[in-house]
């Protein structure tokens, strides 16, 4: 299926990378119309049109195309960093009623296309769950992971580990290095050039699709966590 998306076009990469060169309220102001109608639009085609195929194969992450994208404004409240805006516009697809869990991830910069997703930031108790899931299934998830077709388009998982491992489990467990892990993630970095080429959307697609298997076997203690739950 054709989801008749053209790409974003070239003024969009202008606009991102005139913002990082004047991330401030005075330059953004004048240009929010452009922000509006070549970064913000687009993406809500772009995202329109995954979510259309994701209804095929992963139907539970399918919702509101505008909720699923991230605000351009920066929370700088906790950070050292006070520019007030994103230089990248981003999009996050998560289970029906879930935070916090692991799901698929896309973000578009002048500096490049971040295309992934996985469990990131969670909740104490989700990473237990995760945890001790593995403890009994590592065998599949390696091979998961290990999949050709995962390892060709993603690489190696990619996230935090604890220097020990937690416990509650064994050192000489033989997922050990699975175990100590804070962040399981799975992520690739594309050429910036194909954000206004029609491939776009392909790329993306075809890696959601690759690493539909791996999100599944992280969300499986987490939605039987979510059912014992009072």
């Amino acid at each position: 299926m054709n989801p008749g998306f053209a790409g974003f076009p070239p003024e969009s990469m202008a606009f991102l990378r005139g913002l990082k060169k004047n991330n401030k309220r005075e330059w953004f102001q004048p240009r929010k119309e452009i922000y509006e109608q070549k970064v913000k639009a687009p993406m809500v085609e772009l995202v329109t049109a995954v979510m259309r195929s994701l209804a095929d194969f992963a139907p539970e992450y399918v919702g509101d195309p505008n909720k699923a994208i991230f605000r351009i404004y920066r929370d700088t409240r906790f950070s050292k960093d006070k520019t007030p805006y994103k230089t990248h516009i981003a999009a996050a697809f998560t289970r029906h009623g879930s935070e916090k869990t692991c799901g698929y991830y896309f973000h578009i910069s002048p500096d490049g296309i971040e295309v992934g997703g996985g469990v990131y930031m969670t909740t104490p108790e989700n990473l237990r769950a995760i945890r001790g899931y593995l403890a009994d299934h590592y065998e599949e998830f390696l091979k998961i992971t290990a999949a050709r077709n995962v390892r060709r388009l993603f690489g190696e998982m990619q996230g935090e580990s604890l220097t020990r491992i937690p416990k509650g489990f064994p050192c000489d467990h033989p997922a050990a290095d699975l175990l100590r892990r804070k962040q399981f993630m799975l992520f690739r970095t594309l050429d910036t050039s194909l954000a206004t080429s029609p491939k776009l959307y392909r790329e993306i697609l075809t890696r959601f699709q690759a690493m539909t298997p791996f999100l599944q076997c992280l969300n499986r203690p987490l939605a039987r966590s979510a059912r014992m739950a009072p």
